[in-house]
């Protein structure tokens, strides 16, 4: 005779089941946002056209949507990555602006003709997103020190940083907010779009062919899933840990050396725009998947690059970011809902 039937949590859900899940409450959140904002007088229809209008039907739509679409690649790669060995990540913020950093360094003050001194940036770029994770990497490593109040208290370190040098020693003197115009600049491919796109989809290549194709990406899945039993096995498992937080890190500085040679063009004050915390919501979305991120940062890009449109609809970007919010909110219920199955235990 056989029980009543109930819920039981399982260990894990196969690939296709997260995704349809991912998909079934990103449409969940943004119906919930539309009734809000019919309820509140607004047109979600009528908003929806003049979206997908300002990004497909123009050439600056599509431009602007590359340009937020390239550091949230980066950012939301770094956080994928640190979580295959089981770590949070949460100083991309940080980390880029230390890439942002560094790279405005050398660019302003290194003398070197402007197709020699790129390189230097984009090695001066990933070295300090690198340098800014390094210690609380080796305390998560050598020491068992949690990652998430070290890296987070980071990034208000190196925001000051950057305003402090950006509005002090590194003026420019007519602007009194930013450095001078940093002459070495990424080439342009098309319009506003530079040659960071490019580097930045290569970036997501390289890393998902490290992480799923090579043995140092098998050994860093193991310590990811079970730490002990990838030293049983011979794993150096504090020296993986080290070195994947490092790989995140120099990630997140890439994002920001980025920005600075290919888009801003100079070191300011909130030059991140915020993409160091939206790359932990591309990452949660992405469900640590690497190439995961290549879609939950388009998605995000596009919510991002809508605010536009919802600002002269008479919307604030408060709204844009809670939908954010509420996006990853029901997928973080969808998640843990698809962890149950109705079953019918044996007697």
């Amino acid at each position: 005779m056989s029980g009543k039937l109930h819920f039981q949590r399982m260990p894990s859900i196969d690939p296709r089941t997260g995704f349809l899940v991912r998909l079934a409450s990103v449409t969940a959140a943004l119906a919930l946002a539309n009734v809000v904002l019919a309820l509140s007088g607004q047109s979600p229809l009528n908003m929806a056209l003049e979206m997908f209008e300002a990004l497909f039907g123009s050439v600056y739509g599509v431009q602007d949507f590359a340009l937020l679409f390239t550091p949230l690649l980066l950012t939301g790669l770094a956080v994928a990555v640190a979580r295959q060995v089981g770590a949070w990540n949460i100083g991309t913020e940080g980390q880029f602006y230390a890439g942002a950093f560094c790279t405005a360094a050398v660019g302003l003050f290194v003398p070197l003709p402007d197709a020699m001194l790129l390189p230097v940036m984009l090695l001066a770029g990933l070295a300090g997103g690198a340098l800014w994770i390094l210690i609380p990497a080796a305390a998560r490593a050598y020491a068992g020190i949690s990652e998430l109040i070290v890296t987070l208290l980071m990034n208000f370190v190196a925001l000051l940083m950057v305003y402090y040098v950006s509005t002090g020693p590194w003026r420019d003197k007519l602007s009194q907010s930013s450095t001078p115009r940093i002459t070495a600049e990424l080439p342009e491919l098309w319009g506003l779009i530079h040659w960071g796109l490019p580097i930045a989809l290569i970036a997501l290549l390289v890393v998902t062919a490290l992480m799923n194709f090579s043995r140092w990406g098998y050994e860093v899945r193991l310590v990811g899933s079970n730490p002990p039993a990838a030293e049983f096995a011979g794993v150096p498992a504090k020296r993986r840990i080290l070195m994947v937080l490092l790989l995140s890190g120099a990630l997140a500085g890439l994002a920001g050396m980025l920005e600075v040679a290919g888009t801003v063009h100079r070191l300011q004050g909130g030059i991140s725009n915020n993409y160091g915390y939206l790359g932990i919501v591309v990452a949660v979305l992405a469900r640590g998947s690497v190439f995961g991120v290549l879609y939950t940062a388009a998605l995000i890009a596009f919510i991002l690059n809508s605010g536009i449109i919802l600002q002269t609809q008479g919307l604030s970007i408060s709204a844009v970011l809670a939908i954010t919010g509420l996006i990853l909110f029901f997928t973080a219920i969808g998640d843990e809902l698809a962890h149950y199955r109705l079953v019918r235990p044996k007697t």
